[in-house]
């Protein structure tokens, strides 16, 4: 039996063949993971200059690695003589199955991925979106946390808040507070209008430009009411919001003009004996 093993012919149709595609397969491997890591390098600097979210920024940069490294493998493997067709086919009818079992999940994640792409609002904005409102802790890639004002944390799915109506109220730098004021019939108009004017005039938080407005709204079935909308900082909304509901009350009491309320008149008919 051995001597009639060709030795030569051995190594010359299987060993020398077989040594040069792993030879090949290392290299491809070897430089198609040098490859990968400055074309990574390259999206990452792209992706900063262009002012992308750091988290965004991460993330690409895992799916490209993991999208590289199974192509490269992929390669390798081709360069060994291995069948990749039906490897590739594998991959993919498991890729499907995992997206159906996760389909909520990749909703979720996709919305992530978006909020993130296109910022409709950052960490430590008051924003009500999902059905929840509160200031923006974390943004995630499937989940948003916020917090509420009475300190409770709430976690809103990503597709939740993609799918509806964001309000963002730090967005911009200045709000209009929107308040009405209810005054009788009797009282004088013109009186409440300047007790509200001194108040808002006297409050260095409230902006002079654009210039608050004062004006009757409605004349109401047991009042007449005032519109008052002055704008401040965003940062100051709630503050003055509450400053001036109280101050205004009050500065109506001293000047004796009353804030009506509902209320019914009730006659009695008393019949004779």
């Amino acid at each position: 039996m051995l001597e009639s093993l060709n030795i030569q012919e051995l190594t010359d149709v299987y060993v020398i063949p077989w040594a040069i595609n792993v030879a090949m397969a290392l290299a491809i491997f070897i430089i198609g993971r040098w490859v990968a890591g400055i074309l990574l390098d390259v999206v990452d600097k792209m992706l900063n200059k262009a002012g992308m979210d750091p988290m965004l920024v991460g993330f690409v940069h895992s799916i490209l690695n993991a999208l590289l490294l199974l192509f490269i493998i992929i390669a390798s493997l081709d360069q060994l003589g291995v069948n990749t067709t039906s490897f590739i086919a594998l991959i993919g009818a498991a890729g499907l199955a995992i997206g159906l079992a996760l389909q909520g999940s990749l909703q979720n994640f996709a919305a992530g991925v978006l909020l993130i792409i296109f910022r409709p609002f950052k960490v430590g904005h008051f924003i009500e979106a999902g059905g929840a409102s509160g200031v923006v802790e974390e943004i995630g890639i499937f989940s948003t946390r916020m917090k509420t004002g009475d300190n409770r944390e709430i976690v809103v799915p990503n597709g939740a808040i993609y799918g509806g109506t964001i309000t963002n109220n730090s967005a911009r730098d200045t709000r209009r507070i929107d308040m009405v004021f209810g005054i009788s019939y009797d009282d004088d108009l013109r009186k409440a209008r300047e007790v509200m004017q001194s108040i808002i005039d006297a409050d260095e938080r409230i902006l002079k430009k654009p210039e608050a407005l004062i004006a009757v709204g409605e004349l109401a079935n047991s009042s007449v009411n005032f519109n008052v909308r002055p704008w401040v900082n965003t940062a100051d909304y709630w503050a003055v919001k509450f400053d001036l509901t109280e101050k205004i009350k009050l500065a109506f009491d001293d000047a004796g003009i009353s804030i009506p309320y509902p209320q019914m008149d009730v006659h009695l008919d008393k019949s004779a004996g």
